[in-house]
């Protein structure tokens, strides 16, 4: 039986994610990390109660493993609740589940991810990219998008204001600085995944533009 295990999946890209996973049919057994229980219900999808500070490791046993967790230092409220949920959250399932059996790994982390940016956000999101290379997985995909689209359940300002300024003007940026769509996001984490090419592979955001657009499945 095939499992697939997925860490924030309420999120943005990973709502999408379970739903399209879900559809797909692909996996016997959809996992998915919750603090509370959700309104959704798929023969295939098992959720599970998780506490990142209080973690479980046997409930880690999968296959392969999508990691969606992100948030923002705004939300976050500190820049050391930031790292928590963006740095050693990720790091914390990818340890788990590998040593749990996982395979195969693959994570959301952003364009302009680089450990020795000056920018603290790229800096942290290349800082859990550096890191997950010490975990011996099978296969590594980090995937880097650039700002996504999508419903969100919350309400954030900046990114309300620049995803206006990116569709009017979408035509003047380069590609792989264009917004793309979270359901793009989660189309191109499962098809990469079903491949699952061996070592480290890193998709950036122009790569991910041929995905469909999903909007309808949420």
């Amino acid at each position: 039986m095939k499992t697939a295990l997925i860490s924030g999946a309420t999120g943005l890209v990973g709502s999408f994610l379970v739903k399209m996973l879900l559809d797909d049919g692909y996996y016997d057994k959809v996992k998915i990390l919750v603090r509370k229980p959700v309104d959704l219900n798929h023969p295939a999808l098992e959720q599970i109660i998780y506490d990142y500070e209080n973690p479980e490791i046997e409930k880690l046993k999968v296959d392969d493993v999508y990691c969606c967790l992100g948030t923002t230092i705004k939300n976050a409220g500190s820049k050391e609740a930031f790292i928590k949920v963006d740095f050693d959250y990720p790091l914390q399932i990818a340890q788990g589940t590998q040593k749990a059996g996982a395979q195969n790994f693959s994570i959301v982390t952003a364009i302009g991810s680089n450990s020795k940016s000056k920018i603290f956000y790229n800096r942290v999101k290349g800082e859990v990219e550096v890191k997950l290379q010490e975990i011996p997985f099978r296969s590594l995909q980090i995937h880097r998008p650039s700002m996504l689209l999508g419903p969100r359940k919350e309400f954030r300002t900046g990114e309300e204001v620049g995803k206006v300024f990116v569709r009017a003007l979408w035509f003047l940026f380069p590609k792989r600085y264009r917004g793309i769509h979270a359901s793009q996001v989660a189309g191109c984490m499962i098809d990469t995944m079903k491949k699952a090419p061996s070592g480290m592979n890193i998709i950036e955001s122009e790569k991910m533009h041929k995905w469909p657009v999903k909007r309808n499945i949420q």
